[in-house]
């Protein structure tokens, strides 16, 4: 059977493994997957992230997720947008998460980035997930 929501499929494990204490989880790799983490790991919310090639040809990828004081770094992260209601905005209406202390990861025709680095560019794109 087919994943119809990879990202989904990542944000669920990243929050189940955080509610469990786990130090690093490890999953099927995808392009999209490795770029959604890299944002997350440029703001701070992960330690670090591997991509292994396996010997059959399909790469997984090992998070090692980040906590402070014993508690999980990444307190919310909920999916924005789905692939049966797609979530577009322009710049300007980009959405602003608790005062701008969260992220929004936005694919744009640049590549994924947070919603402050889409602003500063002065381009909208698909809102993939809010991070707090």
């Amino acid at each position: 059977m087919t994943m119809q929501d990879p990202i989904a499929d990542l944000l669920t494990r990243l929050r189940n493994a955080q509610n469990a204490g786990l130090k690093e989880i490890v999953m099927p790799c995808s392009t999209r997957k490795v770029s959604v983490v890299q944002v997350l790991k440029d703001e701070g919310y992960i330690e670090e992230f591997n991509v292994v090639a396996e010997q059959d040809g399909k790469s997984t990828l090992s998070i090692k997720l980040r906590y402070h004081e014993g508690r999980p770094v990444i307190e919310q992260i909920k999916r924005i947008s789905r692939p049966g209601l797609r979530q577009y905005k322009g710049k300007d209406d980009i959405p602003v998460i608790n005062s701008g202390l969260g992220i929004i990861i936005v694919s744009t025709n640049k590549g994924l980035m947070t919603d402050r680095a889409a602003r500063a560019a002065g381009i909208g794109g698909e809102l993939i997930c809010s991070v707090f």
